[in-house]
């Protein structure tokens, strides 16, 4: 699986293109086992975008973490039977974005128990316009079977296939109806797209996510967390403590050159010529987007 690629191609990108306009007939599902019960489950195939799923198989049944778009969830099925499980029971969507939460369509309809932050629900229920800056992609308000139907505020529990999972919000960050999903007992955490380790993390500024955000909600999730822990991404290959530290120390890095900066009266253009990411651009890729969404979110 050459991430890399993948991660390049996702920087340049961002979420470009609905799922309506990608070709699945290639996609396929490839899983990783992080412990007993636990899996990774990777969406890959020639231009397609999908966020990362994290998946727990036990007694209980299954509780699955994203559900990419309605055109996979065949083959995502497909790939949970052939790891032990049955029917999904709980799907939490980390947030609102389509390749995060367009599998809503298939299994709320299909009687999936749904969950979500307040926020992510409510921008489910309304049209979306994400932009991206290279364009605006519309994402239209889901249906109303696709819509979570349990959510929470700042933090709620679940007692599923013998360990605490622990949903957290941490204020915006990606956007404004983020969680991380930490299963205690396999000292795993999800972190959907705050946590992007195929790129340079995409600030969805106009719906009220910002890069001073991405930093504190991550800073959060590390306190949370052992320094054994997994980390799953929303994007990339899996990572773990180190790697989480290593993303909030680039981050908070950037920030401060990009907040001198805005101090200082540049404007965007002056920002994207300072080249404040240099040392990091040829692991990440294109910072345009990067920049452009972390500046807008920073500036008065």
């Amino acid at each position: 699986m050459d991430f890399r690629k993948l991660g390049i191609f996702c920087a340049i990108l961002g979420m470009a293109g609905t799922a309506g306009a990608q070709d699945f007939s290639n996609a396929r599902i490839e899983t990783q086992p992080l412990g007993e019960g636990m899996h990774v489950l990777f969406g890959l195939g020639e231009g397609v975008i999908a966020g990362n799923i994290l998946v727990s198989i036990g007694a209980d049944g299954v509780f699955m973490v994203d559900d990419q778009m309605p055109e996979l969830i065949p083959k995502i099925r497909r790939a949970i039977a052939d790891l032990g499980g049955d029917d999904i029971d709980f799907t939490v969507n980390t947030h609102w974005h389509f390749d995060h939460a367009d599998g809503n369509k298939t299994l709320g309809p299909d009687g999936v128990r749904l969950i979500a932050h307040d926020a992510s629900r409510r921008m489910l229920m309304q049209d979306n316009v994400i932009n991206l800056v290279s364009q605006e992609v519309q994402q239209p308000r889901f249906d109303s079977a696709a819509w979570p139907v349990i959510t929470y505020g700042g933090e709620m529990s679940f007692h599923f296939n013998g360990e605490q999972i622990d949903l957290m919000h941490f204020g915006p960050a990606h956007t404004m109806g983020d969680s991380a999903v930490i299963f205690r007992g396999s000292n795993i955490v999800h972190l959907g797209d705050v946590f992007n380790n195929s790129g340079y993390p995409f600030i969805d500024a106009d719906s009220g996510g910002t890069l001073a955000g991405v930093i504190e909600f991550c800073s959060a999730v590390i306190k949370e967390i052992p320094r054994t822990a997994i980390v799953v991404p929303g994007h990339g290959p899996v990572s773990n403590y180190q790697g989480l530290v290593d993303y909030v120390a680039m981050l908070s890095e950037i920030r401060d050159r990009m907040s001198a900066l805005i101090s200082s009266g540049a404007t965007l253009e002056q920002v994207a010529a300072a080249q404040i990411t240099a040392e990091w651009d040829e692991a990440k890729g294109d910072p345009g987007q990067f920049l452009n969404r972390s500046y807008t979110s920073m500036v008065p």
